[in-house]
């Protein structure tokens, strides 16, 4: 019986799995882990958050400037300075530059306005290079410029480059001197007009019969779907080409009074074209010179012995840059048959 004990209590016994103390042994470092980690999680929380905002921020930031870029400040103009000077007297170039046309008479009394306001302006120089345009577009520029030197009172100096004619002699004639770079080409007195008879194309190549119902005999005078008979030549002399020119004459024996008579004006209106040398000689404009002779000229008559010279730009605009698209030129719409069937009555020198 004893012997039988002592074996039971002889036999070894199996060591028994401990629970783990928190704090001592394995129990106590899974618990500063997890603090390390919780701390780790907020830190790179803030930093998302933060990230998140930023980009909000940007984003925002970018449709601003785009919207800004798209819509452009309206009627706001900036200056650049094309020479250096004190501020309180500036003398601002106009710039007239390509065929001429409604659009380019209201860009240049855009700039004619901001000089008015500018009480620092103390005179212009209009820098025309152009072959002229529409009538009504060279005649709007003209009196903006006659309107602008008689409100304010100071002087406007015409600066031609290349090619200053017909509509673009007819803006400069508006300035009190003109000056012109030795290689430009001015002059061009004289109205031109022109339109398509597509009459021969329409009936024997395509079989189409235009049909004209009118309420009297000239209504369509001129018509595109018949060649002109005489009677309608001189209509149209008569009443587009004739008062146009007589205007155009008119415009230039008054801004040239001091120089020429209207008799001289009209002997040099055959619609020919000057070089600057013979323009001169012609009288047509009063001296030959570059950009910094104008300069000179304007500050001469303005009585200032410095002055900043400034040109007008418009800022950039995203909407405009992207309305320049490829024109489509197989597209014929109403508007386009309009225009090429119509007479264009035109201050133009038409070789350009």
């Amino acid at each position: 019986m004893d012997f039988e004990q002592n074996n039971n209590l002889s036999e070894p016994t199996q060591p028994q799995p401990s629970e783990p103390i928190p704090g001592v042994g394995q129990g106590g470092p899974p618990v500063k882990t997890a603090r390390k980690r919780t701390g780790w999680r907020i830190f790179w929380g803030i930093i998302l958050a933060l990230s998140v905002m930023a980009n909000i921020a940007l984003f925002l930031m970018l449709m601003g400037v785009i919207a800004l870029f798209a819509t452009g400040p309206r009627g706001l103009l900036t200056e650049e300075v094309i020479r250096k000077g004190p501020r309180k007297n500036k003398i601002v170039v106009i710039t007239v530059e390509g065929i001429i046309h409604s659009e380019r008479a209201k860009d240049v009394y855009r700039q004619l306005k901001a000089a008015r306001q500018d009480k620092r302006v103390k005179g212009l120089i209009v820098r025309v290079n152009s072959p002229g345009g529409t009538i009504s577009g060279s005649d709007q520029i003209y009196k903006e410029i006659l309107k602008y030197r008689q409100e304010t009172g100071k002087p406007a100096v015409a600066f031609m480059q290349g090619v200053a004619a017909s509509g673009g002699y007819y803006t400069s004639v508006a300035c009190e001197k003109i000056i012109a770079e030795p290689t430009t080409i001015t002059g061009s007195i004289g109205v031109i007009s022109w339109y398509f008879v597509v009459q021969e194309l329409l009936e024997n190549k395509l079989g189409i019969l235009p049909v004209v119902v009118k309420s009297g005999q000239k209504k369509d005078w001129p018509s595109s779907f018949e060649a002109p008979t005489e009677e309608q030549r001189k209509y149209l002399q008569d009443k587009l080409i004739s008062p146009a020119f007589e205007r155009f004459v008119k415009v230039v024996a008054e801004g040239r009074k001091s120089s020429l008579t209207e008799a001289e004006v009209r002997r040099l209106a055959d619609g020919g074209i000057f070089g600057a040398q013979e323009a001169r000689d012609e009288k047509l404009i009063d001296d030959i010179g570059y950009l910094d002779d104008a300069i000179e000229l304007v500050k001469e008559i303005a009585k200032i012995d410095q002055a900043r010279v400034v040109e007008y730009r418009k800022p950039f605009s995203l909407t405009g840059f992207l309305s320049y698209r490829k024109p489509n030129f197989l597209k014929i719409d109403r508007t386009t048959l309009y225009e090429l069937s119509t007479p264009q009555i035109l201050y133009l020198w038409s070789a350009y």
